[in-house]
């Protein structure tokens, strides 16, 4: 196809990207005093209602997708019994199917976006600003105190009802491991160091960390900043910090004292998680950092030899004060709405009532407390006895962030490589603060 031809094509999309859009700035005040849809006076409820088709775009290709699914459409027929959902699939192509749906005027009712999606369609006015939904619909009562920071944007609107919560980094442990060394579990750094010698020297590696992906790096460097810093790398991300602030400074030069004490297998930086996992789970390994997610596994190879430390800190004070900050996070995602359904305002109550009930299948069938919203039904399958202890902790809970929630990619890419370097023995805490505090925007 000739040059020409392409960028007509191109330009062609672009301009029905802007022109499909309604405008958003109005378009939820607006909304938010139109009458119901004929036939949804009473909010999709009773026979006498109007049945009524809305297009949804959502995620349905294995068991942990397709059963909250099933779920949400179940319980809405309960609910809405005139409401029909006609699904679409999710393709797993980056948002692609969604954007080339946005540019030719034909988004669905609903759709499930991430906060990628959410910024390019409020550019393009092809997302509502939901605020006034979550008001009307009482959505905010519902979202866990912890989980927040998954509400809103940057702008501070609302332009998707949410139902995944954050996600948390952790520190797992060998509970028989620890009581057979005679070795406390750790709350300060003098006594991580204690227990990387003990390990060490009984044969024993102290913590197996899959450090060629450079994700646990950072969690591991945030973990130790986030004692003293609460804001952990976000505060660097966003220009609030220097990485030469005593919280940032001391979390590299503790970790570099213990990597060098031996606290990491021997090329650590070249181990996949295939092999750290297999050290922790074969009880070679006393420790093992991974997301809440590693706990099903863990728990199936170790069963109640497994618990989790919470991170240890300068001293007892700060580790009784920070305790509750775990690494990682969340952000604004989960059901938006098309400003242009024919059905607008039924399509927000559809979608923040498919959100809600995600979060309770997740929580009450698939054993998991890492959701936005309360849950006030019992629980089918019981979560492990380390998911019971994070989820007790969940409503009290402060997270940073996980490197892929980082908003600076100057600063990601750094901070990544620097953390990674971190690991190997022969890198500096002034070389760490060095190659990072170029790529952190100043104030």
């Amino acid at each position: 196809m000739k040059k020409w031809a392409l960028a007509l094509i191109a330009a062609t999309m672009v301009m029905s990207l802007a022109a499909c859009g309604s405008n958003n700035k109005d378009s939820s005040a607006a909304n938010s005093g139109e009458k119901a849809t004929e036939g949804t006076s009473d909010n999709g409820k009773g026979s006498s209602a109007e049945p009524v088709k809305l297009r949804i775009y959502a995620q349905y290709s294995d068991e942990d997708t397709k059963g909250p699914y099933d779920y949400a459409v179940a319980e809405l027929k309960k609910e809405m019994p005139n409401v029909e959902l006609d699904l679409d699939i999710q393709a797993q192509d980056d948002g692609q199917k969604l954007k080339t749906y946005a540019a030719t005027g034909n988004l669905p009712d609903i759709f499930q976006v991430g906060l990628d999606l959410i910024n390019t369609f409020k550019k393009s006015n092809n997302i509502l600003q939901l605020d006034s939904y979550v008001e009307q619909l009482g959505f905010k009562d519902k979202v866990l105190p912890s989980a927040m920071n998954t509400l809103v944007t940057d702008d501070g609107h609302t332009y998707a009802f949410q139902y995944a919560g954050n996600e948390v980094a952790m520190l797992f442990y060998n509970k028989e491991i620890f009581e057979k060394n005679n070795v406390k579990v750790p709350t300060t750094y003098d006594e991580m160091m204690a227990a990387v010698k003990t390990f060490n020297a009984n044969g024993i590696t102290p913590m197996a960390l899959f450090a060629k992906e450079k994700w646990p790096t950072v969690a591991l460097f945030d973990m130790f900043a986030s004692r003293s810093d609460a804001a952990g790398i976000t505060k660097l991300d966003k220009g609030e910090a220097k990485a030469s602030d005593p919280a940032f400074k001391q979390a590299a030069e503790e970790i570099v004292k213990l990597v060098k004490a031996g606290m990491l297998p021997k090329g650590a930086t070249n181990l996949n998680y295939d092999q750290a996992a297999a050290l922790f789970h074969e009880g070679k390994a006393a420790m093992f950092l991974n997301g809440q997610w590693e706990i099903a596994a863990s728990t199936e190879a170790l069963g109640e030899k497994l618990g989790f430390m919470y991170v240890p800190a300068p001293d007892a004070a700060t580790y009784e004060n920070a305790k509750l900050t775990f690494s990682g996070g969340g952000g604004p995602g989960g059901y938006a709405v098309n400003p242009s359904s024919k059905n607008v305002e039924l399509a927000a109550k559809v979608a923040a009532f498919m959100a809600e009930k995600y979060a309770e299948f997740k929580f009450t069938q698939k054993g998991t407390p890492m959701v936005a919203l309360k849950v006030d039904k019992p629980i089918i399958n019981k979560f492990p006895p380390v998911m019971e202890q994070l989820a007790a902790d969940i409503p009290s809970m402060k997270t940073t962030s996980f490197s892929w929630g980082l908003s600076n990619p100057k600063f990601k890419a750094a901070i990544e490589d620097a953390s990674q370097s971190l690991m190997t023995g022969t890198y500096s805490a002034d070389d760490f603060i060095s190659d990072i505090s170029s790529a952190i925007p100043s104030k």
